[in-house]
């Protein structure tokens, strides 16, 4: 049995072997059941949790599972169904839920799943209660809460198709909602916009392509016909490629590749090239402070964001947190400083003011509202940012000794940094759940990334790696 169940985004495995197995998932149900008795011991009636899917074969299996650990301890459950990660957020924080619980792998292939569960406000867990909750499925804590409700307390279970389509009026609510200040009515919707949607056969299949239209949008949708094992196989968010060449064929307005519980988004501008998520956040928040809604001048994103994000913002008067790489973090640290928005490079994109989490259909309505406004193409807006070469490697290690104590490594990434200085800079991390250590090296010398990338690279294939 693994000792550390939860990663950077929930737990996550292949499917049917431990923690992802009916086992598994049952005594997530039952451990996320006593944390939610703990908090709320004397009102058990009043604990509801709500449970969504992907479109993942293994994706009822767990729903059953997680929910058979839930109802054994008196909680009640209300099934979603298919439907994507934000929608689950959402719909917890704005109705009588205790918690929400998303069964999904996000980008990874059809074997694997997982389990996101977010708090009654819409956010996920925070490491303590995931630790709570971790021990408990671990049997290493003692706990004094009775494990299964009585016959006449079990839980009751319920599935109500109102919700699903309360979060695409929310969803649609945004646009206009994003441009309340403007008086002609024609901006709160999207006529005249061509858009093209790859929803990856993936938890958006069924809804994305209405949103869209009903606010007057011409969609052209991709990847619409889930059957289990095709959520994100060559398509969505890590395969953009084909839909580019749609959006260029169809003289699109833009393209929108989503991943599988459609929680990020990569887009795809109307010359048919994909735009990197730096770029993305750049432009947004460079829009945002225009329009007085980027808090304290404030973008937070992660480590893995391009040093030339640094360079398109600092003239802008934008400043930039870094965060560890997970949108988790990101989360936190705009809750924490109250800030408005923030994202990863890899396609997250958070609005405080509308979404306690990434959510694809939303980004994509907020990017064509800023179109919109600023009279520009995507790809003149996402020309303000120009990267720094890089180049990043991963390399398989026999064991993961902190990188100071081992000196070759150590003299490889201070000699980068050293000559690098403000022109350039160096990220060396061991990767999360593989034995994997991961080399970042950027410059505005091409050359020089990649003269040090193999310096720190040799350093580490003499000493650490497999």
């Amino acid at each position: 049995m693994a000792q550390k169940l939860f990663g950077t985004d929930g737990i996550r495995g292949e499917a049917n072997t431990w923690p992802i197995s009916a086992e598994g998932a049952t005594r997530v149900g039952r451990a996320l059941a006593k944390l939610l008795k703990s908090s709320t011991p004397n009102s058990l009636d009043e604990i509801h949790v709500l449970v969504g899917k992907d479109t993942r074969v293994s994706g009822t299996m767990l729903e059953q599972s997680l929910s058979a650990g839930l109802l054994a301890e008196g909680i009640h459950v209300h099934f979603l169904g298919v439907a994507p990660t934000p929608a689950v957020a959402y719909l917890t924080a704005n109705n009588e839920f205790s918690a929400g619980i998303m069964i999904t792998a996000s980008h990874n292939p059809y074997q694997d799943n997982g389990i996101k569960i977010f708090g009654s406000d819409g956010y996920k867990l925070n490491e303590a209660q995931e630790e709570l909750i971790e021990a408990d499925i671990l049997l290493e804590r003692d706990v004094t809460i009775p494990t299964t409700a009585k016959p006449l307390n079990i839980g009751s279970f319920s599935q109500d198709s109102q919700l699903l389509k309360d979060y695409s009026s929310f969803a649609k609510s945004t646009l206009s909602e994003n441009n309340q200040s403007e008086n002609n009515q024609s901006k709160n919707n999207l006529s005249g916009i061509k858009l093209v949607v790859d929803t990856a056969n993936g938890a958006a299949s069924a809804i994305a392509q209405s949103i869209f239209e009903d606010l007057g949008a011409e969609v052209i949708a991709l990847n619409t016909t889930p059957n289990g094992t095709n959520i994100n196989a060559d398509c969505g968010a890590l395969y953009p490629e084909a839909t580019a060449k749609v959006v260029l064929r169809e003289k699109a307005t833009l393209g929108a590749c989503f991943d599988g519980d459609t929680d990020r988004v990569i887009f795809i501008d109307e010359k048919g090239t994909v735009v990197s998520g730096d770029s993305v956040l750049a432009l947004c928040a460079i829009a945002l402070k225009k329009q007085n809604q980027l808090k304290d001048d404030t973008l937070v994103a992660t480590v893995m964001s391009n040093l030339g994000m640094r360079d398109c913002l600092e003239p802008h008067g934008i400043k930039i947190i870094a965060t560890a790489v997970g949108d988790k973090h990101v989360v936190q640290t705009m809750r924490d400083g109250n800030y408005s928005f923030g994202g990863e490079n890899s396609g997250h994109l958070i609005f405080a003011k509308n979404a306690t989490t990434g959510d694809g259909i939303m980004s994509t309505l907020m990017l064509l509202s800023i179109l919109n406004t600023e009279k520009q193409t995507l790809s003149e807006l996402a020309s303000c940012l120009t990267p720094y070469p890089c180049e990043l490697s991963a390399i398989q290690v026999r064991e993961k000794p902190p990188l100071d104590s081992v000196p070759e490594i150590k003299q490889a990434i201070q000699t980068t940094e050293n000559d690098l200085a403000q022109l350039g800079r160096v990220l060396v991390r061991y990767s999360g759940t593989e034995k994997k250590i991961r080399v970042l090296v950027e410059a505005k010398d091409a050359d020089k990334a990649k003269l040090y990338s193999e310096l720190i690279c040799s350093a580490i294939n003499a000493t650490i790696a497999l």
